[in-house]
């Protein structure tokens, strides 16, 4: 997905698990987040939820292997902008993606 995008243009930010994440996001917030359900150290639900203490409106795209994971449920509370299914074309992250930041951008004036 990294590649995909970075080929699109978008600069990219990866890391490995939740906690990093949340450090990566706190030093330089980017235009939205994906998060896989399922890391390693902290899982896609608590990092949202951690998220979500010191940035309400950060656009999180959620990722997952599994359409009726029960973890969604729990990530819904936290507010997340979409879902992306693993194994899906890229080009329908694209779209979400592009979605996303349009919205956040307008709520950002």
């Amino acid at each position: 997905m990294a590649f995909r995008l970075k080929s699109k243009g978008y600069i990219v930010n990866y890391v490995q698990d939740g906690q990093a994440g949340l450090e990566l996001i706190k030093k330089d917030c980017p235009d939205i987040v994906f998060i896989d359900l399922k890391m390693p150290v902290m899982d896609g639900v608590e990092t949202l939820k951690k998220i979500r203490e010191f940035n309400k409106d950060l656009p999180v795209v959620m990722i997952s292997a599994y359409v009726n994971d029960q973890r969604f449920q729990e990530a819904r509370n936290f507010g997340f902008s979409g879902v992306f299914y693993k194994g899906k074309d890229i080009e329908e992250s694209l779209v979400l993606l592009e979605s996303a930041v349009r919205t956040h951008k307008k709520l950002k004036k």
